[in-house]
Formats: C-alpha cells, sequence, structure tokens
C-alpha cells in the first residue's frame, strides 16, 4: 500500500491531567502515515486523485487546537478517526510526543494503527 506521511506537525492544545495543564496549551508533535492508493494520482497528476494532505493537515489542527484531552492516547484515537473518515484512506498510524512530558525525557510518545 502507498503512504503519504506528513511528519512532525506541531500543534498547540490542552492535553495532559494536572491543573496547569488544563489551563495552558503545550505543543505536541504528530506524524501520520496515510496508507491509501497513489497509482491513479502519480500517473494523473490531478489532486482529485488522491488524498488531499492540506486539506486534511487544516482538519487536524482545527481538531487538536479546540480539544481539551487528558491523554495523548486520546488525542490520537481522534486524529486516527478523522484521517479513517477522509475518502481515499485504507489505514493510519498516528504518533504523538508530548515533549517535555517526563523529566530527563525529551518526550513520551503514543503511536497507534487504525485500519
Amino acid at each position: 500500500m502507498d503512504k503519504i506521511i506528513i511528519r512532525d506537525l506541531k500543534i498547540p492544545t490542552i492535553i495532559g491531567t494536572l491543573e496547569w495543564e488544563r489551563k495552558e496549551k503545550q505543543d505536541i508533535v504528530l506524524n501520520i502515515e496515510i496508507s491509501c492508493e497513489l497509482r491513479k494520482a502519480g500517473k494523473s497528476d490531478n489532486l482529485e486523485d488522491t488524498v488531499d494532505y492540506k486539506t486534511l493537515k487544516k482538519r487536524i489542527i482545527d481538531l487538536m487546537v479546540n480539544a481539551k484531552y487528558f491523554l495523548i492516547e486520546k488525542a490520537a484515537e481522534s486524529v486516527a478517526e478523522l484521517c479513517l473518515a477522509t475518502p481515499g484512506v485504507k489505514n493510519v498510524k498516528v504518533t504523538i510526543d508530548k515533549p517535555g512530558a517526563l523529566r530527563y525525557a525529551r518526550s513520551v510518545a503514543v503511536e497507534i494503527e487504525r485500519p
């Protein structure tokens, strides 16, 4: 299966269980692998024959900027559901990093894959 990959999409959102995390937006970093058929678009060079990743990116940003999640697991599931609702998407892998979540670690991440 072919893939469209969105790398290192940084989005501010409310995420976490601590009191301060419920008030201040934090940056999370998303990496998304979208499995889809790209052969037709590769031959036609027509946007209508592929997944419009610019529009999908805007929808993901809108979702995350306006969300208030306690867990990155829930955020990842929400992004996966949004992607899978997009025509042409067959499978999606979502990785969300929460930088600075643990002392001495660059980030904590959750990765999910959904058909």
